[in-house]
């Protein structure tokens, strides 16, 4: 693939001013994408595929790191594939892609957008584009690969490459750890990933310590009600009015009842009851996120939803055997990404020291998204996360760039792939250099 001349420029401008620690590592990585990554970037971006639905996107990318002489197994939470390169003591480091598209019709208007549909995990057919940048990292996972073996000679230890499913679902990092990721591979000491971030100038690098992607939860709420004609309410417990009211109260939990300088969100996305003008129906469907950044929010935010509901419940004369029932979807929840303070400020240093301080970008973490990453990193794994961004959009056109999950999201891939690689290079050179 030729290189983009705007992309080519940016990235120009952005380090000729930086006295680089590697200048051969930079122009290694540059032939590596003319060579190689644009036209992998270009078959990911082409052939999206959802969430558990990775199938010919895991084959390719298990193919890609065969060719450079690594063993990978298939196979792993689903569709997950696992690589490990072997060079001498030291500590293991594992460095994660994830692989899955989005149900969304790509509008970007790049000659090169996908046209691809796939039948979903619900059996409809839908359309596929990588509306969020995975296909960047699938690409950069590749490109990092190349560059440590051939730079070898200056670390030592043990890489996990991870290509993870059903990251939009926030599911495919418990479904990796369920089979058995830790215990069948070796178990990372420290664990590293980025994501693209359309909202940033190109090539900008975001790092910071401390949670960078909130917690997230999904949560069922059923109302129970008598039913009744509608002219005739008395006779009835009405679940619609109900739910309004719960709906309406859940929004006191993040104004009245959580430390204000805490983030914290609760969005009810779903409101379902009834089905005619007349009739009182017997049961309300709501459905909810609820976003924090510590588990002591996530514990508050929880049990007030329960306190809530069945509070209001009583309110209105329903009795204890038909209180509203709370459940989480387990499947589809996942802690906050919190970066390991000590291990993040020495990766920060040595991307400073071989990409230059104009290189960093000085955003800090906007809105409560969600990463499920955050299930390697978990507590209770004692693995030391580092997660850092790569800007995506020229600096004139931030300001009114798409947003991710959007049908007109695009990035201009090579800065980001190129800046993400020789990112996560310098950060492995760090953790696992030579003295």
């Amino acid at each position: 693939m030729k290189r983009h001349l705007l992309g080519l420029a940016l990235t120009t401008a952005l380090f000729s001013s930086t006295a680089l620690a590697d200048p051969a590592l930079k122009s290694d990585i540059q032939a590596d994408y003319d060579a190689n990554l644009g036209d992998l970037f270009l078959w990911f971006h082409q052939n999206p595929e959802l969430s558990f639905r990775e199938v010919e996107t895991s084959k390719r990318l298990a193919e890609e790191l065969r060719a450079l002489g690594l063993e990978v197994t298939e196979g792993v939470g689903r569709t997950g594939i696992v690589s490990v390169l072997e060079n001498g003591p030291g500590p293991v480091i594992m460095i994660r892609a994830d692989m899955d598209g989005l149900p969304v019709k790509e509008d970007s208007g790049l000659s090169y957008a996908s046209t691809a549909m796939q039948v979903d995990l619900d059996g409809e057919e839908k359309p596929v584009m990588h509306a969020c940048g995975h296909d960047t990292h699938m690409t950069a996972l590749v490109g990092t690969a190349r560059q440590l073996l051939a730079n070898k000679d200056k670390w030592s230890g043990t890489i996990v490459f991870i290509g993870q499913p059903a990251e939009e679902r926030i599911s495919g990092a418990r479904a990796m750890l369920e089979d058995g990721l830790y215990e069948r591979f070796p178990k990372p000491e420290y664990a590293l990933a980025f994501h693209v971030n359309s909202m940033d100038d190109l090539g900008k690098i975001g790092i910071n310590s401390g949670a960078v992607y909130s917690g997230s939860d999904s949560v069922d709420i059923t109302v129970h009600g008598v039913g009744a004609h509608g002219a005739s309410p008395h006779k009835g417990v009405d679940p619609i009015l109900i739910a309004s009211q719960i709906v309406v109260s859940l929004q006191s939990l993040v104004s009245r009842n959580i430390d204000p300088l805490q983030p914290g969100v609760v969005t009810v996305g779903a409101f379902h009851g009834g089905f005619k003008h007349n009739i009182i129906p017997d049961r309300v469907d709501l459905q909810l996120t609820v976003r924090s950044d510590s588990p002591e929010v996530r514990e508050q935010l929880m049990s007030g939803i329960e306190r809530i509901a069945a509070n209001i419940a009583r309110g209105y004369g329903v009795p204890d055997d038909l209180l509203p029932d709370v459940s989480i979807h387990n499947g589809e929840s996942t802690p906050p990404t919190i970066n390991e303070t000590e291990t993040t400020e020495r990766v920060r240093a040595a991307m400073i020291a071989g990409l230059g301080e104009a290189a960093m970008s000085t955003k800090k973490k906007e809105g409560m998204g969600a990463e499920d990453f955050a299930e390697f990193v978990a507590p209770e794994h004692g693995v030391k996360g580092v997660y850092f961004s790569v800007g995506g959009t020229p600096p004139d056109e931030v300001d009114s760039a798409p947003s991710h999950h959007s049908n007109f999201f695009k990035i201009t891939p090579e800065p980001v792939i190129e800046t993400a690689v020789e990112a996560m290079t310098l950060a492995v050179l760090e953790l696992a250099g030579k003295d």
